[in-house]
């Protein structure tokens, strides 16, 4: 999916949806690797499983970025995650979402899973505060040049605890492909929606990983699994979390099979927080 960027359809600025998140992950495969315009595009033997509908409704806009980087900010925003899959007996790659199950301590739908020392389920634990990466207020630009240029604020906080970014947004368009104005209303909206996706990109404030125990009482791929959302706590050092899996790491070796499993976010790096910047930047110079 990197290897795509997101291409408008003939005569369109952009490529918009307002569906459910798994209609628009799926959408931006079909047009841009599966089925594209240019044939020359598409990738081969992948396909697209079966569409449930799953996931709330997502309205998105996109237009010559990187493919998988709007399907991971889609995913961040729904909470609905999606993976490749190969088909031996077809020889293909079936492109699918996944919801992950609820397994916090909190709910009575499935049997819990809590990662904690005391439960012998961790072998050990980082865990990291940080606001390096976090924003809380958003200041959206759309159209228009200087003091006519349209801006929207989204989010809040103050002092301390109030985290700014600029959100260029100009690619939100105010008249239609036939050149009818956009009522302003649905610009605004448009924007405001924007604005929140930004800001759920900038989240993340506590990075959690932990090395987690082969024959703790948990077993992996049946009790817990990549995408679901499990209880995380630490007595001595008063944390307790409720967050999704989203990453593990297997490691094999002579010695047997370790484990590492990352909460919530991974701690950003240098080339995260860059290329977080310089996203805006990138789509205008693809203009």
């Amino acid at each position: 999916m990197a290897q795509l960027l997101t291409i408008p359809p003939a005569g369109f600025s952009q490529d918009s949806v307002k569906t459910n998140a798994e209609t628009a992950l799926k959408h931006y495969v079909d047009v841009n690797a599966i089925n594209p315009i240019d044939t020359s595009r598409a990738l081969g033997n992948i396909v697209i499983a079966p569409n449930l509908g799953r996931g709330p409704i997502v309205e998105w806009q996109s237009r010559n970025k990187n493919l998988a980087d709007e399907l991971e900010a889609i995913s961040k925003l729904t909470g609905i995650g999606w993976n490749i899959w190969v088909d031996y007996d077809n020889k293909t790659c079936v492109f699918d979402v996944a919801e992950g199950r609820d397994l916090r301590s909190t709910q009575t739908e499935n049997p819990p899973v809590i990662f904690a020392p005391h439960f012998n389920s961790i072998l050990s634990m980082e865990y990291v505060e940080s606001d390096v990466n976090y924003r809380s207020f958003a200041v959206v630009a759309g159209a228009g040049e200087g003091a006519d240029r349209r801006i929207v604020t989204v989010g809040g906080g103050s002092g301390w605890n109030r985290h700014e970014v600029f959100i260029d947004a100009r690619d939100i368009q105010e008249e239609d492909d036939d050149g009818i104005p956009i009522p302003e209303a649905q610009v605004i909206a448009k924007l405001t929606e924007r604005g929140h996706q930004k800001l759920a990109e900038y989240q993340a404030e506590q990075y959690l990983t932990s090395q987690i125990l082969t024959k703790s009482p948990f077993i992996y791929e049946r009790d817990y699994d990549l995408g679901d959302i499990v209880t995380i706590r630490n007595e001595d050092w008063g944390i307790a979390m409720d967050s999704r899996i989203t990453e593990i790491t297997e490691s094999y070796s002579k010695e047997g099979v370790e484990l590492s499993a990352t909460f919530g976010f991974a701690r950003p790096t240098f080339e995260d927080i860059y290329r977080q910047d310089f996203a805006e930047i990138n789509t205008e110079l693809r203009k």
